[in-house]
């Protein structure tokens, strides 16, 4: 493949790479997008897929009321301590453009159901895709194409091509190593993701200790940002991040439900079984989703339940934020142990194993009818360590240990069979936050506050300082200032243009 020149490149083929990609083909520019990995996605394939929305149609089909203005107080609470690191006029752009979003999204053909409470939220605002995340790249990939953006996967970026301090380029190579130059006559929009799989990045911005946990996205490896800074860009927030957070190891093998086409059709049957359908027929669907991606509840944990890891060891107290230590344990794993008192307690409301936040609550039992592969189960301590492949009389001192220790307080004793084990759960960093510092139009700037021309930032690299707590909100923020940089770049295209013909009369 020789060069290619077009009139926008945009590098990373997530929600925020697919939004910036559409906005700006839809504004009439020669649209190229990058995609490192083999398919479109990113990070947004892999989140529950909840999008936080003010004014939505499915409120005010409810009778809410609510504005963006209660949006944006709410986010402030949301901020908690760091609400005086918060970018408020990035804040302002999100809450004010969460209802248009939406709409464009439904638009093409997505399908959402809620809106579902989460406090400190004064309103219900939570919107949960269907069938899944996955259902995201597959409606914007569409229409991206439909408008005739060329997509490139296995395209990885290497650098920026800049020319008189302008961003002119991205340099790319695909599975072959080779190197082509992608040009963008009038710029280039950055939606490339975070940092959360760059142990590097995340021990220079945030600690050592962070540094050793797994991603939930193995290839957000932080390119664009080393990208960005190598051409004097700042990253904001860059300590802020989402993690050490316990889930279960997701399955080796995609169960039915996952394999569901993300067609509207589907997603609209499955709408009216959520809203319809008797909670005994939908749950187990509902929970064979769930399962996939979550983790141990705090409660469950403060109700009396271990952490042990391969060795059928007990390696920190429960009570004290253990998942800073699950990463330090033989290959990185731990499983929660619990006796039969604790999974008869913990198998009805309100005693959940897991919870994903406005859309159901997982139990034992739900546990051991979707994710057999997690879940290990012994009549006496020896059957389980059996199962699990530990030293029975390991894991019979580590209960009896944990029993007879004065350091247990008000919880249970562990001592009623059957016994089980659900694991193995991980560590892992969710996403990073910081992102690099851009203006209101999403062009990026350097450390001395000048803006890098023909650079545009998206998403989670173009966060730009923007707190964006509680759920909900990242993928909001990557739709809408994906839409905002492609837009500017597309009209940058206009003015280029503009000034070339009037230089030229």
């Amino acid at each position: 493949m020789t060069d290619v020149t077009a009139d926008v490149v945009v590098v990373g083929g997530g929600g925020a790479g697919l939004a910036a990609a559409i906005e700006a083909a839809r504004f009439g520019a020669q649209v190229v997008l990058l995609e490192k990995n083999e398919s479109l996605g990113g990070s947004t394939a892999w989140s529950v897929g909840s999008i936080s929305v003010s004014n939505s149609p499915h409120q005010r089909r409810e009778g809410i009321k609510d504005t963006p203005d209660e949006h944006f107080e709410d986010l402030e609470i949301l901020a908690g301590s760091y609400a005086n690191r918060d970018n408020r006029a990035l804040r302002r752009i999100l809450v004010d453009n969460t209802t248009e979003m939406f709409d464009w999204l439904e638009d093409m053909g997505l399908v959402f159901v809620g809106p579902n409470p989460e406090p400190p939220h004064r309103h219900p605002r939570m919107h949960n895709v269907l069938p899944n995340s996955r259902a995201f790249p597959f409606h914007l990939g569409r229409r991206a194409r439909t408008l005739g953006v060329d997509i490139h996967t296995g395209m990885a970026a290497r650098s920026f091509v800049t020319e008189r301090d302008h961003v002119v380029g991205v340099e790319a190579a695909g599975p072959d190593g080779k190197a082509i130059v992608f040009r963008g006559r009038s710029g280039v929009v950055l939606a490339s993701g975070d940092y959360s799989a760059n142990a590097e990045m995340k021990r220079e911005l945030a600690s050592p200790e962070v540094a050793a946990f797994s991603a939930i996205n193995e290839t957000a490896t932080g390119e664009g940002h080393r990208m960005a800074t190598e051409i004097g860009a700042e990253i904001l927030n860059g300590d802020i991040v989402r993690g050490p957070i316990m889930r279960f190891v997701p399955p080796a093998a995609k169960s039915l439900v996952h394999k569901l086409p993300p067609s509207t059709f589907v997603s609209r049957m499955i709408r009216w079984g959520y809203e319809t359908l008797p909670q005994s027929l939908l749950r187990p669907f509902v929970m064979s989703f769930l399962t996939t991606a979550l983790g141990p509840s705090g409660d469950l944990l403060k109700g009396g339940a271990l952490l042990i890891n391969k060795t059928g060891h007990r390696f920190s107290d429960e009570m004290k934020g253990p998942a800073a230590e699950v990463a330090k344990q033989p290959d990185g794993v731990a499983y929660v142990l619990m006796d039969g008192e604790l999974m008869s307690k913990f198998s009805a409301w309100p005693n959940f194993v897991s919870t994903a936040p406005g859309i159901a609550y997982a139990y034992v039992e739900d546990y051991r009818r979707t994710r057999r592969d997690i879940f290990h189960e012994g009549d006496t301590i020896a059957a389980l360590a059996t199962k699990l492949g530990v030293p029975a009389d390991a894991l019979q001192d580590t209960i009896q240990s944990y029993n007879d220790s004065a350091e247990r307080g008000v919880r249970p004793k562990l001592e009623t069979g059957p016994y089980l084990a659900l694991g193995p759960v991980r560590s892992y960093v969710v996403f990073t936050d910081g992102g690099l510092k851009v203006t209101e139009r999403l062009e990026v700037l350097r450390t001395d506050g000048s803006i890098i021309p023909g650079l545009y930032a998206a998403g989670s690299a173009g966060q730009g300082g923007l707190l964006l707590e509680g759920h909900g909100h990242h993928l909001g923020w990557a739709f809408i200032s994906g839409r905002i940089a492609g837009r500017h770049a597309a009209l940058d295209r206009r003015r280029l243009a503009g000034a070339a013909a009037m230089a030229a009369q």
